[in-house]
C-alpha cells in the first residue's frame, strides 16, 4: 500500500493536501460526511491574507479585557456556561500572547503566509478558477485620527519586517475608492496584497473537481470510523471500507474526535463565526472588502451579495446558533452602506479550529505510524490550505520541505 492516503476532511486544507499528494502520484481518497467546502471553508471573509503575519492574540490590556467581559461587542461574544470548559485552552492562549512568546507565533505564521498568494494562484490556474481570486486587497476604515495613526504605524512595521503592502487613505481618498459609503471617515489602511475570493465555497469545490480530474476520489464517510488495518488505516464510506497506508486528519475543529482515541489530545478550541448576505439598494456598489476597525465587522462583495461578517463567539460544541453579533452589527452596517434585502432566511455559522499558541498543527501524529495532522489553522484555513498541502505532502514524501516545519509540529502539545 505504498503511496496511498486517506485525507479526512474536505475543507480548503483537506482538499489542498489531497490535491498535492495526488500531484505527487499518490493514490488519494478524500473523505467527508459533507460535500467539499461545506464546513468552516463555506463561511469566512473570503480573503487570502498575505498581510496576516500577526496572529490574533488574546487581549492583555485591562481596558480591552473589561470591554470583552461585558459581552456586548460585535467582535467577541461568549456563552457563560461554556467558559469553564474553555478556561484551560483560553488561559494557555493568554499565556502565549505575552510579547516574548507571541513573537514565536508571528515568526511561524509569517513564514506560512509568505507564499499563500502564489500557492493559491498555482492551484486556481490549474483548476480554471482564477476569476474567483480578485486582487483587490481589503480596506480597514477608521473613524478617529488617533486610531488611524496607530494603524499606520502597525502597517509600516508589517511592511518593514515582512514586506506587506499597503497604502494610507485619508477621508477623501477613501470616499473616492468607495463612493457609496454613507459616512465620512477619518481614513483607512488599504492592505493591497490579499486576494478577495468572490465565492470561497466555489473555490474549494473547484479545487476538489481538479482532484477528481487528476484521478483522486471524493467519498462520503464518517471520519470517526477510522481504525488501524494491518500496516495502514481504514475508514468506512458510503461505498464500503477504504484502506490506505497513510491517513491525514484535516478535520478542523472536529479533529480531536479522531485524534483523542489515538492518544493525541491537542488543546483545540473553537471560535464560531457567522455571516449573512444582503443586496445593495439601487445602483450602489462596493468595490473592495471593507472592515470597520472601530466596531469590528466586515462587509465583503461576494457572488451572493454583500457578506456581513462579525468576529468570534465562544460556545459549547452542541449549543444552538446565537447570531447576536450580526444583530449588533447590522444597524451600523446599514448606516455605513446602502444595504438592501437580506438574501438568506437565516445566518450561516461555522467553527474556526484554534490552538493556544496561534499556530496550526502540521506533521506526523505522535506514536501513530502513517498518521498525519493538518488542522488548527484558526482564521487562516482558507489562506493556508494550498501552502499546508505543499508543506505536508513534502514531509509525507520524505523530502526536505520549503520551510522548517518545526513550529507546527504536533509534539509541541
Amino acid at each position: 500500500m505504498a503511496d496511498t492516503a486517506l485525507v479526512l476532511g474536505a475543507g480548503m486544507v483537506g482538499v489542498s493536501v489531497a490535491l498535492h499528494l495526488r500531484q505527487r502520484g499518490w493514490d488519494v481518497a478524500l473523505v467527508d460526511r459533507q460535500g467539499p467546502g461545506e464546513g468552516a471553508s463555506f463561511g469566512n471573509a473570503g480573503l487570502i491574507q498575505r498581510e496576516a503575519v500577526y496572529p490574533h492574540p488574546f487581549p492583555r490590556a485591562l481596558a480591552e479585557l473589561s470591554r470583552v467581559a461585558r459581552n456586548r461587542s460585535v467582535d467577541v461574544s461568549f456563552h457563560p456556561l461554556a467558559m469553564p470548559r474553555l478556561a484551560s485552552p483560553l488561559l494557555r492562549y493568554w499565556w502565549n500572547s505575552a510579547p516574548e512568546r507571541y513573537l514565536k507565533a508571528v515568526l511561524g505564521q509569517s513564514r506560512l503566509v509568505a507564499s499563500c498568494l502564489e500557492d493559491h494562484m498555482a492551484q486556481a490556474r490549474e483548476a480554471g478558477a482564477t476569476e474567483l481570486l480578485r486582487p483587490l486587497g481589503f480596506i480597514q476604515i477608521y473613524g478617529q485620527e488617533g486610531a488611524l495613526e496607530a494603524a499606520r504605524r502597525e502597517a509600516e512595521r508589517a511592511r518593514a519586517e515582512f514586506g506587506v503592502g499597503h497604502r494610507l487613505l485619508d477621508g477623501e481618498a477613501l470616499a473616492e475608492a468607495e463612493p457609496h459609503l454613507l459616512q465620512r471617515k477619518a481614513g483607512a489602511i488599504h492592505w493591497t496584497d490579499p486576494y478577495s475570493v468572490s465565492d470561497p465555497h466555489g473555490l474549494t469545490t473547484a479545487y476538489a473537481r481538479l482532484l477528481e480530474e487528476k484521478g483522486g476520489r471524493l467519498l462520503r464517510g464518517e471520519a470517526a470510523t477510522l481504525r488501524r488495518q494491518g500496516a495502514g488505516w481504514q475508514v468506512r464510506t458510503d461505498t464500503g471500507p477504504v484502506e490506505a497506508r497513510h491517513v491525514v486528519i484535516a478535520l478542523g475543529a472536529a479533529a480531536g474526535q479522531v485524534t483523542r482515541p489515538l492518544g493525541y489530545n491537542a488543546p483545540l478550541f473553537g471560535k464560531r463565526g457567522y455571516h449573512l448576505h444582503y443586496t445593495m439598494q439601487g445602483n450602489a456598489v462596493l468595490n473592495h472588502p471593507i472592515f470597520d476597525a472601530d466596531l469590528r465587522y466586515g462587509l465583503i462583495p461576494m457572488r451572493r451579495g454583500i457578506r456581513l461578517t462579525t468576529g468570534v463567539e465562544f460556545a459549547g460544541d452542541a449549543a444552538p446558533p446565537t447570531p447576536i453579533q450580526l444583530e449588533r452589527a447590522t444597524p451600523s452596517a446599514r448606516a455605513l452602506l446602502p444595504l438592501g434585502e437580506q438574501v438568506e432566511e437565516r445566518p450561516w455559522f461555522g467553527v474556526r479550529p484554534c490552538t493556544p499558541d496561534m499556530l496550526p498543527i502540521i506533521g506526523r501524529l505522535p506514536r501513530q505510524e502513517g498518521a498525519w495532522c493538518a488542522f488548527g489553522h484558526a482564521h487562516q484555513g482558507l489562506t493556508l490550505g494550498p501552502t499546508t498541502g505543499r508543506l505536508l505532502s513534502a514531509m509525507m514524501a520524505g523530502e526536505t520541505p520549503f520551510i522548517d516545519p518545526e513550529p507546527y509540529r504536533p509534539e509541541r502539545f
